[in-house]
């Protein structure tokens, strides 16, 4: 038997949520036969798979211990809890992600990622002890390809979780992007508007001037900063969030980002010294609506200073 008092991370989910997130050993077929013969019981009384939690409550589970397995919380323990901070308070962090660092374990379980370092910041702080968790762990709102830079949002508690992950996923959250292209777009600013294909197999893009059944739409914002020697300093806005948007975009109109291995051009790459694409998420600026947790963050801006002023020179570098 397993005994969860469900705490304030815990709260405002649903019983099989919340038994999935704790128990992942668990199949979902047990989870589901274990409600309906009541060997779940929520306050020592029937529930439902849709009943929602509330701080306090006891969830008691009479199943073999071989489902009961907990979540553990060990890799991030070994690696670093140094983090490039921009902002941060009692719910949310904005950390300056660098280039070269994941922000999850990829296919090799590379335990040194962002989500890691995150863990062990807030551990060694005294604000997160996974062994007083049940389901929650402090994670990560958005992602960033492993050598793009810039803005990463975290959130240290579950309702700041639940209300970022919306606002990022009804695009409330106002991205714009610094990068080194080579060449010229055709105008000092605008908006590019294509077409964008996902072969999932290759984890590859491909941008159509033309809609399909198979495309989505893309719509790209662009500023030109500065233009010398054959590359340009752009900010970019990110009206729609597609996979590697604006890498394949900038490619499209004959604009590689420099340094892109994938969708530039690697002759350029190479005669630059560039090994990583010259790529930066670093301004941010929030939407949330009066009375959430979050509202506190409606209408603010961020900027990741220091990334900046690297790409920055890193332009004046390359351009001279």
């Amino acid at each position: 038997m397993k005994r969860f008092v469900i705490n304030p991370n815990d709260a405002g989910q649903r019983v099989d949520k919340f038994i999935t997130k704790a128990c992942p050993a668990m199949p979902q077929s047990a989870l589901y036969k274990g409600i309906r013969t009541k060997n779940i019981k929520l306050n020592r009384k029937r529930c439902e798979i849709s009943t929602m939690l509330c701080e306090g409550d006891v969830l008691e589970i009479y199943l073999p211990d071989d489902m009961l397995g907990t979540v553990t919380e060990d890799t991030f323990r070994a690696v670093s809890s140094h983090i490039d901070i921009i902002y941060e308070d009692e719910n949310i962090i904005l950390i300056d992600k660098p280039q070269g660092l994941v922000v999850h374990e990829d296919d090799i379980h590379t335990a040194d990622t962002l989500a890691n370092r995150l863990k062990a910041y807030l551990c060694e702080k005294g604000e997160y002890d996974p062994e007083r968790e049940n389901s929650f762990a402090p994670a990560l709102c958005n992602r960033l390809d492993r050598n793009t830079g810039g803005i990463v949002i975290a959130a240290k508690n579950a309702a700041a979780l639940r209300e970022m992950n919306l606002a990022v996923k009804e695009r409330r959250t106002d991205k714009t992007y610094m990068c080194i292209v080579s060449g010229r777009p055709p105008h000092d600013s605008g908006i590019l508007t294509a077409y964008l294909y996902k072969d999932e197999k290759l984890n590859r893009v491909y941008v159509q001037d033309k809609s399909t059944p198979a495309n989505k739409e893309i719509r790209t914002g662009y500023r030109v900063l500065e233009s010398k020697e054959g590359f340009s300093l752009l900010e970019i806005d990110l009206l729609t969030g597609r996979t590697h948007q604006i890498r394949a975009h900038m490619a499209h109109i004959g604009c590689p980002v420099l340094g892109d291995g994938k969708y530039g051009d690697n002759r350029i790459n190479r005669s630059t010294g560039t090994k990583m694409q010259q790529l930066f998420s670093c301004r941010l600026r929030f939407h949330f609506d009066s009375g959430c947790t979050l509202s506190y963050l409606d209408g603010r801006e961020f900027t990741a200073e220091r990334t900046v002023q690297r790409v920055k020179q890193k332009f004046a570098d390359i351009a001279s």
